[in-house]
């Protein structure tokens, strides 16, 4: 692909262009803690390594969402789209102040120079990708020297990959330093059902390690039924019953590389109701948890 044209992959969908107003009034101070910027391009190319070439949705788009749906913040994930150049992500969570916070793609060779500087425009986290159709292999040798480095500034490490690898990065995870965050539940398969051993398997890790914490997010990505997404809701309410200090939520949005359906954010936010269902609940997962973690 080159950097010279980038037009939207036409298998994606691009976001939806006209979000519902969301029927949940959320808490003051609510994080959207999940979410991205694409490009907008040239400003911002996307990375010739790349698996994807997403649809323009830069940090104008994202903080006109951010009101519409009544959050207060932003954490900014970075895309594997930009692989580790972070400059669109950065330049949004400068322009946003303190109302946003970043979290990073880098590789070993990073100074600790350019981490201050990453800490400086709002950054507080690192991502580990393992999805293999999303990104090359790392060594995990590198991932770890990256946490080490990480642990002078007190950033997190978000981990992205799918239920079928967690058996055997179970022992890489136990090994990372600081709190981990596994995004979307470590992509549980709905269709086993809420008591098949795969997803006990992951109630066990954050069970057993403290650190651990996860997102009950993207019901448009793990639901078989479609929509409403009804089939994720146990698994989202077995996480947050149990561990309601340990999770966070986001909208995901612009929503990669969807091509059956393109959600609803606003529906999205009224989806919160079904899975954190007291007001306890709600202010941990929206207010206190992302806050304590990103801005503390």
């Amino acid at each position: 692909m080159s950097d010279d044209v980038q037009v939207m992959d036409a298998d994606w969908l691009a976001f939806h262009p006209n979000p519902k107003k969301p029927e949940f009034v959320l808490p003051e101070g609510a994080v959207d803690a999940h979410c991205h910027v694409f490009g907008p391009s040239p400003e911002f190319p996307y990375a010739p390594e790349r698996k994807y070439t997403p649809c323009n949705a830069g940090k104008d788009k994202l903080f006109e969402l951010r009101d519409h749906l009544g959050f207060s913040r932003n954490v900014i994930v970075q895309a594997t789209c930009h692989g580790k150049d972070n400059r669109a992500m950065m330049d949004a969570c400068r322009a946003a102040g303190d109302l946003a916070r970043g979290v990073a793609s880098v590789g070993a060779e990073i100074t600790r120079e350019e981490l201050a500087e990453m800490h400086a425009a709002g950054v507080r986290g690192v991502r580990f990708n393992f999805v293999k159709r999303l990104v090359d292999a790392t060594p995990r040798e590198v991932f770890i020297e990256i946490a080490e480095k990480i642990q002078a500034f007190g950033w997190s490490i978000v981990v992205y990959f799918e239920a079928a690898d967690l058996e055997e990065l179970k022992p890489f995870l136990k090994q990372l330093p600081g709190i981990i965050v596994v995004d979307h539940m470590g992509r549980p398969d709905v269709s086993k059902g809420v008591d098949h051993p795969d997803f006990s398997h992951f109630i066990k890790l954050m069970e057993e390690n403290e650190n651990i914490w996860t997102k009950v997010t993207c019901p448009e990505r793990l639901t078989v039924a479609g929509e409403p997404y009804d089939d994720v809701i146990p698994f989202y309410r077995a996480i947050v019953d149990r561990f309601e200090d340990r999770v966070l939520w986001g909208t995901d949005w612009p929503h990669p590389n969807m091509k059956s359906h393109m959600p609803d954010d606003g529906a999205l936010v009224d989806y919160i109701l079904k899975i954190a269902r007291t007001p306890e609940q709600r202010q941990k997962l929206l207010v206190d948890n992302p806050m304590r973690l990103y801005w503390a």
